[in-house]
C-alpha cells in the first residue's frame, strides 16, 4: 500500500490534476547505474515524448540473481499487476538458458517488448597499460592470473561469457583466467575506477554514459563486427583486430503472467508507438543503442529463439561451458 501510494504522488506532483494519467513503475532487476536501470530511464523518457494523459512511470529496484529475485517475484507474487514492467536484457535470457532463474523459463512470464540493442565491451581505466583487445589477449596469455575481469554476475553470466571469449582467442582456459562477479554494472564499473579490477566486461550504453559524466575510464574493445553509429574512432571493434568475438545485448520488458489481455494490449500500443517516434529514435541513439522494435506475439517469439540460441552455444562449445 505505502509503494502504491508514493508512486500515486509522485503521478499528482508531475501531472497536477491530470486524472487520466496512469501511475506505473519499472523495476530495474539491479542496482542503480546498471543497464536495466538504462532500459527504465530510457522507457521513461519515450513515454514523456507523448501528451500529458501518456503512462508515467517509476523507477525501483529489485537486486539479486541479476534479475532471478525478480523473475521470482513477479511469477509467485507480484503476477497480474496491470502497470508494472520490468527491465531485462540478453543476460537474463542467458540465465533463464542455463536454468538460473530457479524452476521457471520463458513461458512463465509475458514478454512485452524489445526497445533496443546493446553490445559487449571491454572497459579499462584511462591509465591503463592495455590498448587494444591485442594487448589484452597477449597479457592473458603470459600470465592469466594477473589480469583481472569483471562484470555483472558470477561465473556462467553473461559478461562472465564475453570474458571468456576473450580468455579462449588467448589460449586461455576456462578456469585459468580470474573474474570478480559483482551485482549489476554499476557495481563493476566503480570496482574498475577503484582499480580493484583491470578490466570490466561490460556494455557499450554504460561505458560511454560513465564516459559522459566524467569517469576516468575508456572503451578498449566494441565486442562487434562493424563499427557502431557515434562508436569513438580511436576505438577498434573485435573484428577490425581480427577476432571473431561478437555479443549484442538486447534491451527489453516483460510483464507478470497474470496480467489480463486488455492491460498487456493496451502497453503494447502505447510501446508500439512510442517505438515509432523518431523522437524516441534520438534518444535511442544518444544512450548507444541500436534500432529494435518488437512488441507483443512478434517479441516473445523472438526471446525464445534467443534463449534456443543461448542453449545451442553453451551446448556445441564445452570450453565456455562453466565447472560448477
Amino acid at each position: 500500500m505505502r509503494r502504491v501510494l508514493a508512486i500515486t504522488t509522485l503521478c499528482v506532483g508531475l501531472l497536477g490534476s491530470t486524472a487520466t494519467a496512469v501511475a506505473g513503475e519499472c523495476i530495474a532487476p539491479a542496482k542503480p547505474k546498471a543497464g536495466f536501470d538504462l532500459t527504465c530511464e530510457l522507457l521513461t523518457a519515450g513515454l514523456r515524448l507523448r501528451d500529458a494523459d501518456a503512462p508515467l512511470l517509476v523507477t525501483s529496484y529489485m537486486p539479486g540473481g541479476i534479475g532471478a529475485v525478480t523473475y521470482n517475484a513477479i511469477i509467485t507474487r507480484r503476477n497480474a499487476e496491470p502497470d508494472t514492467l520490468i527491465a531485462f536484457s540478453g543476460g537474463s535470457l542467458f540465465s533463464i538458458a542455463q536454468g538460473r532463474f530457479g524452476r521457471f523459463g520463458t513461458a512463465d512470464v509475458r514478454w512485452l517488448a524489445g526497445i533496443g540493442i546493446d553490445h559487449g565491451v571491454l572497459i579499462v581505466r584511462k591509465d591503463s597499460l592495455l590498448r587494444n583487445l591485442k594487448d589484452l589477449t597477449a597479457a592473458l596469455r603470459r600470465s592469466p592470473d594477473k589480469v583481472v575481469m569483471g562484470g555483472s554476475g558470477t561465473v556462467g553470466s553473461q559478461d562472465w561469457m564475453k570474458a571468456a571469449l576473450v580468455a579462449k582467442a588467448a589460449g586461455v582456459g576456462r578456469n585459468a583466467f580470474r573474474f570478480v562477479g559483482f551485482e549489476g554494472g554499476g557495481e563493476a564499473n566503480a570496482a574498475l575506477q577503484k582499480a580493484y579490477v583491470d578490466v570490466v566486461s561490460g556494455d557499450y550504453s554504460e561505458a560511454i554514459g560513465l564516459i559522459r559524466n566524467g569517469a576516468e575510464i575508456r572503451i578498449l574493445s566494441v565486442l562487434s563486427s562493424e563499427r557502431l553509429p557515434h562508436q569513438d574512432p580511436s576505438v577498434p571493434t573485435a573484428g577490425e583486430e581480427g577476432f571473431n568475438i561478437v555479443w549484442p545485448n538486447i534491451r527489453g520488458l516483460y510483464m507478470g503472467p497474470k496480467v489480463r489481455n486488455a492491460d498487456y494490449d493496451r502497453w503494447v500500443e502505447v510501446l508500439d508507438s512510442m517505438l515509432q517516434n523518431p523522437a524516441f529514435a534520438k534518444l535511442r541513439d544518444d544512450r548507444g543503442l541500436l534500432p529494435m522494435a518488437k512488441t507483443g506475439n512478434a517479441f516473445e517469439a523472438h526471446v525464445r529463439a534467443l534463449v534456443a540460441a543461448y542453449q545451442q552455444l553453451l551446448q556445441g562449445d564445452p570450453l565456455l561451458q562453466p565447472q560448477r
